[in-house]
């Protein structure tokens, strides 16, 4: 039976069985908080209580002990993942960001023979997981909601409100940035990476930042990708080409095997995505050895529910619209299908830029993922716009991000029609969309 918060809190501390033990692998300076020292989030996120987690502004993913109950609550950019350790003297909480992290730990330790990628855990997104292991087998975590954006309740303003929302954690992010240190956009001139670019040189101008130390990084493989054209034409259109700088990279840098490893994933059309993510971000760590700050427009679709329906079995437009950050979150903690492996949405796929990015030491930064900027996109009546139908929605991201765009940064942005990573970056998508390849791949990076 699972545990409900009020069953851990009633546990005694001196239960034999507790865990007494907890390797936090993860890197603290990964987290990205705005409003507070990581000391106070840290605090708080150990004092259990979901409205002030809430109030946590920035990407943050954070494990705090309280007495005998472990605390972990993340935001949607950072992965965070643990794994229960059977030592003679007692179970052993262990956290990292990654999977192979835990397989390396298990294995110099002694404990190789626990480790399968299935019994790792991923903490979801915007919900604070608590565990008080007790006995065997191992109880699931409970897990408690802290950010619940209303739905469908903004009339007017939204869009305006969206990009200043997206501008705002883009200034304080640029806050936590050396002031000579270059940003680079990863830049395909879609209107996600469109509205970044165009909100973070806004951000900088008004600022009185250096705005050479901008640049719009877009990848082509092989010299064939669309994306490099359409990139110069939204720059060209608005006199601002001279920030762009195209990545050509050859065609045998996107392999699945390294992507599956990296990503740690095998869902086809993330890894896709990750496997062109690694290629740009090689290219620019070749051409650049210092550069560190990377941002990009992950999050976007996501937030305006902008992914073909019908690509989707499992999906109507009934289920978008009618379930709360779906594509965010996925079914969510409570539905079956959720898998404590993974987690859900973009909750699970945050990896396919995350890891690419932190291969190649960089810094990266999502501000479409940040929960302000999501509860401004989920309080739009999308189902009062569209009326249920598919066609609408799908042209209400660029009709509510170009107004937006054009109320709060006085630029009318350039709309493309919409296109995939994996399909302006190249020829033709890598590796197919066939699921067997990809858990091969994956069984096969993990040795099971």
């Amino acid at each position: 039976m699972q545990r409900t918060r009020d069953d851990l809190a009633n546990l005694q501390p001196h239960y034999p069985d507790m865990i007494n033990e907890v390797i936090d692998l993860t890197d603290h300076s990964r987290n990205m908080i705005f409003n507070m020292t990581l000391e106070e989030a840290t605090e708080i996120v150990a004092s259990g209580d979901p409205k002030k987690i809430a109030t946590i502004d920035g990407h943050f993913a954070i494990m705090a002990r309280s007495g005998h109950i472990i605390r972990m609550a993340r935001s949607l950019q950072l992965p965070m993942r643990y794994f229960i350790v059977k030592k003679v003297a007692g179970p052993a909480l262990l956290i990292a960001e990654r999977i192979d992290q835990i397989q390396e730990w298990l294995e110099t330790q002694g404990f190789g023979d626990q480790f399968h990628p299935s019994y790792t855990r991923m903490v979801p997104a915007h919900h604070l997981t608590e565990i008080a292991l007790v006995g065997c087998p191992d109880p699931n975590p409970v897990c408690t909601r802290f950010f619940n954006p209303p739905r469908n309740c903004q009339n007017d303003n939204y869009a305006e409100r969206y990009i200043q929302e997206l501008s705002s954690g883009i200034s304080n992010w640029l806050d936590t940035i050396p002031e000579h240190e270059p940003i680079g956009v990863l830049f395909s001139g879609g209107i996600d990476s469109g509205a970044v670019f165009l909100a973070t040189h806004h951000v900088m101008k008004t600022r009185g930042m250096n705005l050479a130390r901008l640049k719009a990084f877009t990848l082509t493989v092989d010299s064939c990708g669309e994306d490099a054209k359409q990139a110069h034409d939204f720059l060209a259109q608005l006199d601002l080409e001279l920030f762009h700088e195209i990545i050509d990279t050859p065609r045998n840098w996107i392999d699945l095997e390294t992507a599956v490893k990296t990503i740690e994933d095998y869902k086809p059309l993330d890894i896709q995505a990750g496997a062109m993510t690694l290629a740009l971000c090689r290219g620019i760590r070749e051409q650049y050895p210092d550069f560190t700050y990377l941002i990009d427009g992950d999050g976007g679709d996501e937030n305006m529910k902008d992914y073909p329906i019908e690509e989707n079995p499992e999906l109507t437009i009934k289920s978008v619209l009618s379930n709360q950050m779906l594509y965010q979150e996925g079914w969510g903690v409570d539905a079956i299908k959720h898998s404590l492996t993974f987690s859900g949405g973009l909750s699970r796929a945050c990896t396919r830029g995350y890891a690419p990015m932190s291969k190649y030491n960089f810094r990266g930064f999502s501000p479409f993922m940040l929960t302000n900027v999501i509860e401004i996109a989920e309080g739009i009546p999308f189902i009062a716009l569209t009326d249920w139908d598919h066609e609408k929605l799908y042209a209400l991201k660029g009709d509510i991000v170009g107004e937006g765009v054009e109320k709060v940064i006085g630029h009318h942005m350039p709309i493309f029609e919409k296109r995939r990573f994996q399909d302006g970056a190249a020829k033709e998508r890598a590796f197919g969309d066939a699921p067997m390849p990809y858990r091969k791949a994956f069984h096969s990076a993990f040795d099971c």
